[in-house]
């Protein structure tokens, strides 16, 4: 079989308007463009088999997966889809093989996955983080990191730091909290627990929430706040999406525009970006954002670099030649609100749930400026992906195989585990979070406080109970660090 045929053919890699995604899609007028070959497909009628996705599957990963030498030689084809494609990854091991594959995802639908890498889906509107109630106890609490404006979760009067001890009636634990939690119905009844005296304590307060499909905007809150002299500009910024799902528009990325020029405006001289709940999205928003904080980057100044496999990259090479394109490297924009100039340094917020396209930008930008992180360990993964589906619409499948490595200008790829804060900051299980922009929030203060360099800023001793943590609703989102393999905590609904 002619595995090699033209893309504009074939269009085999999902084509939209915007751009390369870490964890992402491929995009018409992508930074690196498009993909020189694609596998062909043999016409094929009746009911579609498992054996014929797993072919699919298959003949797709051979050419596209950035270890397509690492899949095995007969793999078993009678398995289902999903366990299929499981069973020929790299898969990752943290003693025998560290730089394995941890973010590879199948999904049964691929309009659903396409959908959910715009910031639409399903969804209450409130993002979580699930604990254990405590260090040894089998009993879980689910605590709210933040509602989306105008979502079910908001009307119901949900809204950050709040506590979720039972769904439906039932306690939540261990044993149950997925089928709860995560299980099918889209109306559910959410208990709710307080805390007093640094003690969880469950409440009389119930809740009933349903589901609905929603577009998320991942420009969350700006502010720009004076103290002590200092102009401070302040973003949370939440996925990395050029636009609303099923739009050619780049309406978020212009809105990220927008607020650089207020920035700009008000003359800020440090700004804090936080990215602590940010699981990643496409590289062209993040390209945006970086070329709107850099120090003296334009068009010519490289972002990134992109490593690919010994059957991907002279197909590349090739393609390049032919078409004077760049497949390989990213550069910046020309941004006219870039704040850069301005900039002492760029603060950066991070957590667990700090994965992919934010950590390409604190790479990224490492080389031209300072970059401070401040919390917790960002997840670490420094490679990219994209969206697979049928282009003859018969297999329903899409699948987010990684494709590619990233390293910066400086050849820099170090962060495969994450990047480590400068400062330390917890935002501790027993203890009462204030809203995000609020100068109090544990992270943002610990930033106001290194820019101010004044005690006073720091608002109180930061201690309180780390409980371990089960999962999130970040880690569940399509470009999140553990979509689908991780364990049957995380396991798509």
């Amino acid at each position: 079989m002619n595995v090699v045929q033209s893309f504009w053919r074939s269009g085999l890699v999902l084509m939209a308007s915007g751009a390369f995604l870490i964890t992402s899609c491929r995009k018409a007028d992508d930074i690196a463009p498009a993909a020189p070959a694609v596998i062909s497909t043999t016409a094929v009628t009746g009911p579609v088999t498992d054996k014929e996705v797993n072919n699919w599957i298959l003949e797709n990963m051979k050419f596209w997966y950035y270890w397509n030498d690492k899949i095995p030689a007969a793999p078993d084809m009678s398995q289902k889809p999903d366990m299929f494609f499981d069973s020929i990854l790299n898969k990752f091991d943290a003693t025998t093989n560290p730089t394995g594959d941890r973010f590879s995802w199948i999904q049964a639908s691929a309009d659903e996955l396409k959908a959910s890498l715009s910031g639409e889906e399903t969804t209450t509107g409130m993002e979580f983080k699930l604990f254990l109630r405590e260090a040894n106890s089998s009993d879980i609490i689910a605590k709210v990191l933040y509602v989306q404006p105008n979502s079910p979760a908001s009307k119901a009067g949900v809204k950050r730091g709040d506590i979720i001890s039972a769904v439906n009636g039932t306690k939540l634990t261990t044993a149950n909290y997925t089928d709860l939690v995560f299980g099918e119905g889209n109306t559910k009844t959410y208990g709710f627990a307080t805390i007093e005296n640094n003690k969880i304590v469950d409440t009389n307060v119930s809740k009933s929430i349903t589901a609905v499909v929603y577009q998320a905007n991942p420009v969350y809150l700006d502010s720009v706040y004076t103290i002590q002299g200092k102009k401070i500009g302040y973003l949370v910024y939440n996925q990395f999406v050029p636009g609303p799902n099923n739009s050619n528009s780049a309406a978020y990325d212009q809105q990220l525009r927008t607020v650089f020029g207020k920035f700009k405006a008000q003359g800020i001289s440090e700004l804090v970006l936080d990215l602590r709940y940010n699981p990643g999205g496409y590289v062209s928003s993040s390209t945006v954002l970086a070329s709107l904080i850099g120090r003296g980057v334009n068009s010519s100044k490289l972002f990134y670099k992109k490593e690919y496999n010994k059957t991907l990259t002279p197909e590349y090479q090739a393609y390049d030649k032919t078409n004077r394109t760049d497949s390989f490297n990213g550069f910046f924009s020309n941004e006219a609100n870039n704040v850069g100039g301005n900039l002492q340094r760029l603060f950066v917020l991070t957590t667990s749930g700090s994965a992919s396209a934010s950590e390409l930008l604190i790479n990224g930008l490492r080389p031209y400026m300072e970059v401070v992180t401040l919390g917790t360990t960002s997840y670490g993964k420094n490679v990219g992906s994209i969206t697979i589906t049928d282009d003859k619409g018969r297999i329903k499948w899409g699948m987010q195989p990684i494709v590619s490595k990233t390293f910066n200008t400086l050849n820099q790829s170090d962060y495969s585990t994450g990047f480590v804060p400068k400062v330390e900051v917890k935002e501790f299980t027993n203890v009462v979070w204030k809203p995000l922009g609020d100068i109090s929030d544990a992270l943002l203060n610990e930033a106001v406080f290194q820019i101010t360099g004044g005690r006073t800023a720091r608002v109180a001793a930061r201690t309180g109970v780390e409980t371990p943590s089960v999962g999130s609703t970040i880690e569940r989102k399509a470009g999140g660090s553990n979509m689908f393999f991780a364990d049957k905590l995380l396991a798509l609904p």
